[in-house]
C-alpha cells in the first residue's frame, strides 16, 4: 500500500514476546505494507506451537513485521529477504536498535534468489511469510517457486497474505489450507507443508 505523500517513516508495534510493544519505524516505499497488528496477532496466535526454535523465511520481507515478530517470539533463525536496499537497510537498523541475533539479510529479488540458494546448500525453513506487494502478480509464483525448491521441510507452516481470495491454483497441490481469515480488504491464509509422494499414493 503506498504511504501518503509527505510522511516519510512509518511506524509498527511488536506484539509479543521479548520486544513486546516496542515500536519500530520503518521507511516511506510504495508497495511497502506492514502485516497490520491484529493480523499479526492471528497469525502469531496460529504459529505459538511451532515458532519456538522454528527457521522461518521472511519473503518480500518490507518493513520486516512478520520476521521480527517470530524472533520476538523464540524463532532459532529468520531469513530476510527483499529487492529493496532501503528496506533492508531500515530492518537492519532496527534489529541493531534490539540488539537481535541469528538473522540474515538479503537484498535480492526473490524469484531469484529462491532457486539459488538451495543449490548453494541454503538452509531449510519450517516456517515461511509470503507478503509480495499486494499490486504485484508475486503471490502465486513465488509459492510455486518455493515448493520447486526444496527449502521448504516437509511439515513447513506457509502464511500468506493477499489483497483477494487466493485461488487453489496459485497454491501447491501439496500445501494443505489450515487456517484462512479475512480482516477488511486483507485475506490471510496459513497452509502446511506436506509430502508430494505421500499425496500421489
Amino acid at each position: 500500500m503506498k504511504q501518503a505523500k509527505g510522511k516519510s517513516s512509518n511506524s509498527l508495534r511488536i506484539i509479543a514476546g521479548k520486544w513486546r510493544s516496542r515500536k519500530l519505524s520503518f521507511p516511506d516505499l510504495e508497495g511497502l505494507r506492514p502485516t497490520a497488528d491484529r493480523v499479526r496477532e492471528t497469525l502469531f496466535n496460529w504459529l505459538q506451537e511451532r515458532i519456538v526454535r522454528a527457521d522461518c523465511l521472511d519473503l518480500f520481507a518490507g518493513s520486516g513485521a512478520c520476521g521480527i515478530e517470530a524472533l520476538s517470539r523464540g524463532a532459532r533463525h529468520v531469513t530476510f529477504v527483499d529487492v529493496s536496499p532501503v528496506a533492508i537497510g531500515a530492518i537492519r537498523s532496527n534489529l541493531g536498535l534490539l540488539q537481535a541475533a541469528d538473522f540474515e539479510l538479503v537484498c535480492k529479488d526473490s524469484l531469484t534468489w529462491i532457486p539459488t540458494t538451495r543449490q548453494a546448500g541454503g538452509p531449510c525453513f519450517d516456517i515461511a511469510f509470503i507478503d509480495p506487494p499486494f499490486a504485484s502478480s508475486l503471490l502465486g509464483r513465488a509459492a510455486m517457486a518455493l515448493e520447486r525448491s526444496g527449502l521448504l521441510r516437509q511439515e513447513a507452516l506457509i502464511y500468506m497474505e493477499s489483497a483477494q481470495e487466493i485461488a487453489t491454483t496459485q497454491v501447491p497441490a501439496n500445501w494443505r489450507l489450515s487456517k484462512s481469515k479475512r480482516a477488511g480488504t486483507v485475506y490471510y491464509y496459513l497452509y502446511q507443508r506436506h509430502d508430494p509422494e505421500s499425496d500421489s499414493q
